[in-house]
């Protein structure tokens, strides 16, 4: 175990940050001066906590704003409610090492999940195979080499090395880095976002421990990390007007979903999100599933934050990264 243990580390080695966007093409200007373009394609291997709010979407607003002359192409892999070890079991490996991956490992994959769909309990395979079927049929253009991948996690990460995130976020760390794709591990906390504005300071130790064990994980694989657990404390300290998720839906809501997008900003550029001009988010779910004008708590499906707001929630989140960051130096 620890010899494979050091081999991972030694393969993860040039998966160093911070980020540099090196240019893909450079084009002549009017002037006849070099306009340099810049191009990052990720990957986004998650559930719920990755679609709600067309986060990526937001995440690329973010991105190309604070880098001029940046394409960022968002790709995102969903299965609502699963893991990463859901993940693995449904061949989401095979999208990580697209660039090299071979047809008779996508056929091999198509296989399996063809007698997993055979299981009507199993409610994911289907989909999946779906999925991988329509990547067979057209591997060769769908070849993508990715600069970075994030990993989100699920309530897999709450038992520290024993954790099936501790478990499976190596092997999709080690699939990523051997294509020279750093790795980002998007930390959610379902388990700490306030529904209601607090009235008292909130528990602050199941959160450090947690962040703890997170920034081992990130150590040991050589990751970088948004850190939701930290950044949403620190949000219900300095803002405790604030709710992180709605009352009757338990995702994300609007408030935490930005924290998100700057959060992994930081993680991507290392470097604040702070003076950034995006300030609205919205929502994909409707309430009742009917009333496209409203979210899960009844009030308009898109939030447009006050220039106080955006500022706060901009510096809580590079705090966040920061203190995090922090952690990990004396780990």
């Amino acid at each position: 175990m620890a010899r494979s243990r050091r081999s991972l580390v030694l393969v993860l080695s040039a998966v160093i940050f911070p980020v540099s966007v090196e240019a893909e093409s450079a084009e002549d200007d009017r002037n006849g001066t070099q306009a340099k373009t810049s191009t990052l394609n990720v990957l986004f291997i998650g559930n719920s906590y990755t679609a709600r709010h067309n986060l990526t979407r937001v995440v690329k607003s973010m991105a190309e704003a604070g880098n001029p002359g940046l394409t960022f192409n968002p790709t995102s892999v969903i299965y609502g409610g699963r893991t990463l070890s859901d993940h693995w079991r449904l061949g989401t490996q095979n999208y990580v090492k697209l660039h090299s991956l071979t047809r008779a490992e996508e056929e091999s994959t198509i296989a399996s999940l063809t007698l997993l769909a055979k299981d009507p309990k199993d409610r994911y395979a289907s989909g999946a195979l779906k999925r991988h079927k329509g990547l067979l049929a057209d591997l060769d253009a769908q070849r993508t080499k990715w600069d970075i991948v994030v990993l989100q996690s699920y309530r897999d990460d709450l038992e520290g090395d024993e954790s099936l995130y501790a478990q499976f976020a190596p092997k999709f760390a080690e699939l990523a880095a051997a294509q020279g794709a750093r790795v980002i591990l998007y930390e959610t906390t379902p388990t700490t976002q306030n529904a209601e504005p607090l009235t008292t300071a909130p528990d602050s130790k199941t959160v450090m421990k947690k962040a703890g064990s997170i920034a081992a994980l990130a150590d040991r694989v050589g990751a970088n990390v948004a850190p939701m657990s930290l950044v949403g404390l620190r949000c219900q300290t300095k803002r405790p007007d604030l709710t992180l998720r709605f009352v009757n839906d338990a995702h994300l809501n609007h408030t935490m979903a930005y924290l998100t997008a700057c959060s992994l900003y930081a993680a991507l550029f290392e470097r604040t999100p702070v003076g950034l001009p995006i300030d609205s988010i919205t929502d994909i779910r409707y309430f009742n599933n009917k009333d496209k004008t409203k979210d899960r708590g009844g009030n308009p499906i898109k939030r447009t934050f006050s220039d106080k707001d955006r500022a706060d929630l901009q510096r809580i989140a590079w705090k966040g990264y920061t203190e995090f960051t922090s952690l990990r130096s004396q780990e």
